[in-house]
């Protein structure tokens, strides 16, 4: 449905389409922007290639040719809000091309002019002109489409000039206005007109007859009349038959009732087709403040509306009462029974209409912003065209009530229910719709997630937007034939299922309480084609990534991807939008996370039992055990059995097949002459009845030193292995320098296990002692090994 024409949009909206038009699309270096900026006379620097040219908002009072002499490109110029006084077209002259001129709200008084040929546009409004400033002049300019004027007076004389031009808009400031010869403005070939008196004059009721005369499109601001409505002039008896107006906008009518409906009668048998009414107040006459004073101009317009007119549309925005004493039913019964196709009554108050009386012939219906309830057409039969119906901004509480409302409007197809109180109780009597309703707004009501047992079957787009649902009922609706659903700014926590929408293509759940989307939503509604899920508090965890990957294969059915996407949970990741968000597939996947942990836990025991059996850990283990063991026993047997004194200057450590050696040379060496060495042999040393390593044990722990004879044989015996380990053990625990490393042969290291570390680590930090094969050299080994050995046990 067409709306009423609103003027004065359509003057400004041609003013600066035209204005887009002139205005060059290549390069913006044609554009020179000065408005506000305190400016005194037009820059000296304004490029010579300048098309479009903003001096608007400045101090500027003068203009000379000077000034634009080099600017022969120039095609706009806006002048406005400056303090120019006197106007001479001629400074104009080198600029050929000039075609939009804006010098309103400025203080021009005089004018002279000169023919600027390509002006298409022309605004000398809002001025201190006297007269209308129409010059000889402009009767040359073929090509202007829109006039600006302003004066305070206009007599018939004025137009002579341009009656011969075809203008597109015409626009009067008429502030201060003083007189107004009839007929004047009739001469005039205009399709839109639009008149704007100050705010605190009275109308001249002349302009507006001759504006319906002279316009199809009349727009007049400010209707005001303070005399007594029986001075109101009448319109001449022949008016209707001349009037060319199909579109009336009147705004800022302050009137009393009396003249609105002699103006409504005027109207009504006239060719006007559309009447748009903004900011209406009206009142009571001066004379008889009683509702019979209206009865007689009542009567007359219910008499009228049963007649058939031009008038297609009625529409009243704004609308204030002042008029106490009338019978409202009647004003209802006059608006209800109007033969027109479209009726708005906006922010007016309205606390009811009623239902026609005849089979009406209303297609849309706007009552939006008013007062209107849930009593509203209730049981109405008589609107059977009714196609549109605006009844947002009102106070219907029962949807089910408004589903009665509709279940006769056999025509109706869009309801607009948006910001008002309604509730749906889930009672047990069903809802009853119009069959034929396929759009329906409910948004900003109070609905929760029970109304979707209360919504139409053949409904095909439907808003739900800021109420109370966190849940979209599965199996409770069959709208097949449902294609856009809005549920933005309600409480849902997740996607809704297409299980009931099998035809849903569009789909709007913004800025609800959605952490992580289901990203099976596609899979479970195939034919949507477009998903607006933006701005709600996304949680980034590895069930998002699932949702982020379905919009790469998606292929853009995410409206407003990546900005409208972003992370609100966890604290470190908020404001990362959810195309930055990242986490690997092992992080995310807990079989394989999972596989993956096991893995490197076979691993890592195969690589810690391979070291073990390398270095042979259970070797030491076992050997750390003994000696534990062996320390446990010591401390509880008794004391007398300690043993605990040292007995042995040395415990000799070597292999078998060394044994010769010691037994023909260190022992004899060390035991024999003066300052006799005792030293400790496993052979007559140790004790029947306890094991070796517990013998080994307690002869180094009974030895002041321990001489380890080193040679290839050495490293190949188990034993000396475990008496070299709780030699090194002792040399740690108790602090001391009891190890003495004789090397009788060399040791290549290639044969020296693995597990002889502690050897390697020996042989690599301290001094050991070679025996030497020159027999020369043997008695200086024997006196060092000896000094390195002796001492008094008795002092230990």
């Amino acid at each position: 449905m067409r709306s009423l024409t609103n003027i004065y949009v359509f003057t400004y909206a041609f003013t600066f389409t035209l204005w887009n038009n002139i205005q060059p699309t290549v390069e913006d270096e044609f554009i020179a922007n000065y408005s506000n900026s305190l400016l005194t006379n037009v820059p000296k620097t304004t490029p010579v290639h300048t098309q479009v040219l903003d001096l608007s908002h400045n101090r500027i009072s003068g203009l000379s040719t000077s000034e634009f002499i080099n600017l022969s490109d120039l095609q706009v110029l806006n002048l406005s809000h400056n303090l120019i006084t006197m106007l001479d077209f001629s400074v104009f002259i080198f600029n050929e091309n000039l075609e939009y001129l804006d010098l309103s709200h400025n203080n021009i008084s005089k004018v002279s002019c000169l023919t600027l040929a390509y002006l298409r546009h022309l605004d000398l409004s809002f001025n201190k002109f006297t007269a209308l400033p129409i010059c000889q002049e402009f009767g040359n300019m073929f090509h202007l489409k829109y006039l600006g004027l302003s004066a305070t007076m206009i007599r018939r004389s004025d137009f002579r000039y341009i009656k011969h031009l075809q203008l597109h808009t015409v626009f009067l400031n008429l502030g201060n206005f003083s007189l107004y010869e009839p007929q004047s403005l009739t001469v005039l070939s205009t399709r839109n007109l639009h008149i704007a008196f100050a705010a605190n004059q009275n109308f001249v009721f002349s302009l507006l007859y001759d504006g319906m005369s002279t316009s199809e499109n009349l727009k007049i601001v400010n209707l005001r009349y303070t005399l007594s409505y029986k001075d109101f002039p009448s319109p001449p008896l022949m008016l209707p038959k001349k009037i060319k107006t199909i579109a009336l906008t009147l705004d800022s009518v302050d009137l009393q009732w009396a003249i609105i409906l002699q103006i409504f009668v005027l109207i009504w048998y006239s060719p006007v087709e559309q009447l748009t009414v903004r900011n209406l107040t009206f009142r009571g006459p001066l004379e008889e403040p009683t509702e019979y004073a209206f009865q007689p101009l009542l009567s007359s317009v219910e008499q009228l509306i049963s007649l058939d007119g031009s008038m297609k549309a009625l529409t009243l925005e704004h609308v204030r009462n002042k008029v106490y004493y009338f019978n409202q039913e009647i004003l209802y019964r006059q608006f209800s029974e109007m033969n027109i196709a479209n009726l708005t009554i906006a922010d007016a108050y309205m606390p009811h209409m009623l239902c026609p009386n005849r089979t009406s012939s209303f297609q849309y219906i706007n009552f939006s912003h008013n007062a209107l309830t849930d009593e509203l057409f209730q049981n109405c039969g008589t609107l059977m065209d009714l196609k549109l119906l605006i009844l947002k901004k009102n106070k219907f509480e029962s949807l089910r009530k408004v589903s009665f409302m509709t279940s006769r409007m056999k025509s109706l197809k869009y309801l607009d229910m948006s910001n008002n109180l309604l509730r749906h109780d889930g009672a047990d009597v069903q809802c009853q719709w119009a069959e034929s309703l396929t759009e329906l707004d409910l948004s900003s009501n109070q609905l929760a997630d029970v109304v979707f047992e209360c919504l139409p079957v053949n409904i095909k787009k439907l808003s739900l937007q800021n109420n109370q649902i966190s849940n979209v009922p599965s199996g409770v609706a069959e709208l097949k034939s449902l294609e856009e659903l809005n549920l933005a700014s309600n409480r849902l926590a997740d996607l809704p299922g297409c299980s009931g929408f099998t035809s849903l293509q569009f789909l709007n759940v913004e800025m609800n309480s959605i952490l992580t989307p289901s990203a099976d939503f596609f899979k479970s509604c195939p034919k949507v084609r477009e998903l607006q899920a933006g701005h709600n508090p996304f949680k980034c965890s590895c069930e998002l990534q699932a949702f982020i990957r379905l919009e790469r294969r998606s292929g853009g059915k995410l409206f407003g991807w990546p900005v409208a996407y972003v992370c609100e949970y966890p604290e470190g990741l908020r404001g990362t939008e959810l195309k930055d968000f990242h986490l690997s597939l092992l992080a995310c996947n807990t079989t394989l996370l999972l596989v993956t942990a096991l893995l490197l836990t076979l691993l890592l025991v195969a690589v810690v039992a391979f070291l073990c059996i390398y270095l042979d850990v259970p070797w030491y283990v076992r050997m750390t055990w003994q000696w534990t063991q062996m320390k446990r026993r010591a401390r509880h047997n008794p004391p007398g059995d300690q043993g605990a004194v040292l007995q042995f200057h040395a415990f000799i450590s070597y292999s078998e097949r060394d044994s010769l050696w010691v037994k023909n040379e260190l022992i004899p060496n060390l035991e024999k002459g003066e300052g006799c060495i005792q030293l400790c042999q496993h052979e007559r040393n140790f004790v029947p009845g306890k094991s070796i390593v517990e013998n080994i044990i307690n002869c180094i722990e009974k030895s002041y030193k321990s001489i380890f004879v080193l040679s290839p044989n050495f490293v190949q015996s188990e034993w000396c292995h475990y008496e070299l380990y709780f030699a090194h053990h002792k040399l740690f625990s108790e602090n001391s320098n009891s190890l003495i490393l004789i090397l009788l042969e060399p040791i290549p290291p290639y044969l020296i296990p693995a597990r002889y570390h502690k050897l390697k680590a020996l042989m690599a930090k301290r001094t050991y002692m070679e025996w030497p094969k020159e027999r020369s050299k043997r008695a200086l080994f024997w006196a060092n090994l000896r000094a390195a050995i002796n001492i008094n046990l008795a002092s230990k």
